[in-house]
């Protein structure tokens, strides 16, 4: 869906680095994966994500991240 809208992201795999994972967990609770952020709000898994295309409110908080000139 990401890839669809335009949107540059990186991906950090967890398991290549376990302070990685470390850090997820002590941001955000869980010990899953994924974990999306978008700009330092923690969204958190897929559905997570999918849930808010469907209530409307992805767009607007992907382009409150979009610099003003």
């Amino acid at each position: 869906m990401l890839d669809s809208k335009g949107v540059h992201y990186t991906i950090l795999d967890v398991d290549a680095n376990p302070r990685l994972w470390d850090e997820i967990i002590k941001r955000t609770g869980c010990d899953t994966v994924p974990q999306i952020f978008i700009g330092d709000r923690h969204v958190g898994g897929c559905d997570d994500l999918f849930d808010l295309e469907r209530k409307g409110v992805l767009e607007p908080l992907l382009e409150s991240l979009i610099p003003k000139p």
